[in-house]
């Protein structure tokens, strides 16, 4: 069985960074795309960062230039460091393998939440 756990997540002032941490178990991330998404009060889930099996990485544009996507292939962990954050970045966040659109291909974890203050 796939689990997924997120954590990382906490209160920052705007301007500030935080890093995101996804650990696996029952899949190997460099063997598939891993993806954070983040959700919002009152919003859809998105897709914000992807990192290929070949680690190629793709972020939305909302994000691009202040969010960073890594993997360690030796803990199964993927990362998004957080950097410039804006209150506009409070969400939830969560990691899985992409599907389609806001879908993952596994359960959701918990995620870890972030919060931005201005």
């Amino acid at each position: 069985q796939v689990q997924l756990v997120e954590s990382g997540g906490g209160l920052v002032q705007a301007g500030g960074s935080l890093r995101l941490s996804c650990a696996a178990s029952g899949i190997t991330f460099s063997m598939n795309t891993g993806g954070w998404y983040r959700q919002a009060p009152g919003k859809q889930r998105e897709l914000v960062a992807t990192i290929s099996r070949g680690a190629k990485t793709n972020y939305a544009d909302s994000v691009k230039d202040r969010f960073t996507i890594s993997r360690d292939n030796a803990k199964n962990t993927v990362y998004l460091q957080m950097n410039s954050l804006k209150p506009e970045d409070t969400a939830v966040y969560h990691c899985n393998v992409p599907l389609t659109g806001p879908f993952g291909t596994y359960t959701w974890g918990q995620g870890t939440q972030v919060t931005v203050s201005s």
